[in-house]
């Protein structure tokens, strides 16, 4: 028995090593020389490993949270371009979901007031505020992939923000193709109203819910970079509020709620432009295509880099 396994495994082994004698021998020709192809191809395979190699660690690596009040800063100023969008159409805000929930009390109030104070329908206002509420929160639950991913981990940033991305681009092709001219001149009667118009209304809402999440757990002094009440009672009870230097958590969150005024402030100035709803639509889907740029170059976390590295020690 002891004899017949040592034979099989001293013919394992000497077919392995023909097998390897074979392989190292096809980089060689006749005369004894290198061959060029063979060489080349294994070169190319190596450096193809190693170029995925580099590029899975670099998209799993961690940003660095130092650097992430900027990107913010900017989301913020997506925050109020989307939103002065959303209420112009249809008086409600794709991002600001507390005035929308407060709205919908309001609606259902109503229908146990007597007339002429009280209705007896469900509004198209009320309706696409029950859309854009409702989508909001189908969008912020998409965060839950990225609690399996990981919350800070450059894949996911990328690839949520270019969710967002799509469903911006769905929800301007819905709002441009719903043939409406997206500027509401009276509460009574908004725009959006048709299905196309309210599925651009609630595919927008979704993208401001993913980017709350994101935002969030990047752990900015801006928090969700979407809803503003956090930051002014954060900001008017900051230590450093009067202090005559530079200090994050104060500055932030000035440039955050600047961000939000300037953003809503050229999205209707845009709008009621030759640019029109549609081009202003199709602006913030650049906005962000940039945003996507941004987080694909932001620096690493030092742990990661150093954790990414080949460790010396044997």
């Amino acid at each position: 028995m002891i004899s017949d396994s040592s034979a099989s495994g001293h013919q394992a082994r000497k077919g392995s090593s023909a097998t390897l004698t074979h392989d190292t021998l096809t980089s060689y020709n006749r005369s004894g020389n290198p061959n060029p192809e063979s060489l080349g191809q294994c070169l190319d395979d190596n450096e193809d490993r190693s170029f995925r190699r580099r590029i899975k660690s670099y998209s799993q690596a961690k940003v660095d949270l130092n650097a992430v009040n900027l990107i913010c800063v900017y989301a913020c100023f997506i925050t109020g371009f989307t939103n002065a969008i959303s209420f112009s159409a249809c008086y409600v805000w794709a991002g600001f979901q507390s005035a929308n929930v407060a709205n919908l009390g309001l609606a259902l109030a109503r229908t146990f007031n007597p007339l002429p104070y009280g209705t007896r329908s469900f509004l198209k206002g009320d309706q696409q505020l029950l859309v854009s509420l409702v989508s909001f929160c189908i969008g912020t639950s998409l965060g839950r992939i990225g609690e399996h991913i990981g919350s800070t981990r450059r894949v996911w940033l990328v690839g949520a923000t270019f969710c967002q991305l799509l469903l911006a681009v769905v929800g301007t092709c819905c709002a441009h193709f719903s043939g409406e001219k997206g500027i509401a001149l009276d509460r009574g009667d908004p725009s959006w109203a048709s299905p196309m118009g309210m599925s651009a209304l609630g595919l927008i809402s979704a993208s401001m819910g993913l980017q709350g999440i994101i935002g969030k757990r990047l752990g900015s002094p801006m928090n969700s970079t979407v809803v503003l009440t956090t930051t002014w009672v954060e900001l008017f009870n900051d230590p450093f509020l009067f202090a005559f230097r530079y200090a994050p958590s104060r500055d932030v969150r000035i440039g955050g709620i600047l961000a939000v005024f300037v953003g809503a402030f050229c999205s209707r100035g845009l709008i009621a432009t030759k640019c029109g709803m549609t081009g202003t639509l199709g602006i913030m889907i650049g906005l962000r295509g940039l945003q996507i740029v941004w987080f694909c170059f932001m620096r690493e976390e030092k742990s990661s880099v150093e954790s990414s590295e080949p460790s010396s020690k044997v």
